[in-house]
């Protein structure tokens, strides 16, 4: 009994470790596309909806960072970011490049001009 009961705590610790939330700053583009936009539609952001509308169980919206594209658990709020920079807070499941959205926004501004006044 006692070896289940620390499976279970020792599981759990694992899931909350795993389920902290983190921020990634990317574009909004498409798992068809990724970072090059070559389908002859202009503008990109047009490319991007016409690919997940294209085939939606094929095609999803993803973040682009760096040269990495992870595919967002959310399908709906990212059409109107496509192809925009946007700030995604959400939890990143490595095996699978997937991150499970908690939001998405459009990047700030570069630090020290964010409209707040002190």
């Amino acid at each position: 009994m006692k070896k289940v009961i620390s499976s279970l705590i020792f599981g759990s610790a694992l899931l909350a470790a795993a389920g902290n939330p983190q921020t990634f700053t990317g574009v909004i583009t498409d798992t068809m596309c990724g970072a090059n936009h070559s389908m002859n539609i202009k503008p990109d952001e047009k490319c991007v909806r016409e690919c997940v509308k294209m085939d939606p169980k094929k095609w999803k919206y993803a973040l682009l960072v760096g040269k990495d594209v992870y595919v967002l658990s959310d399908q709906q709020t990212p059409e109107k970011f496509a192809a925009q920079k946007v700030t995604v807070t959400g939890t990143l499941f490595e095996k699978t490049k997937v991150i499970k959205v908690d939001k998405i926004e459009a990047a700030r501004a570069a630090a020290g001009n964010t409209g707040h006044s002190h």
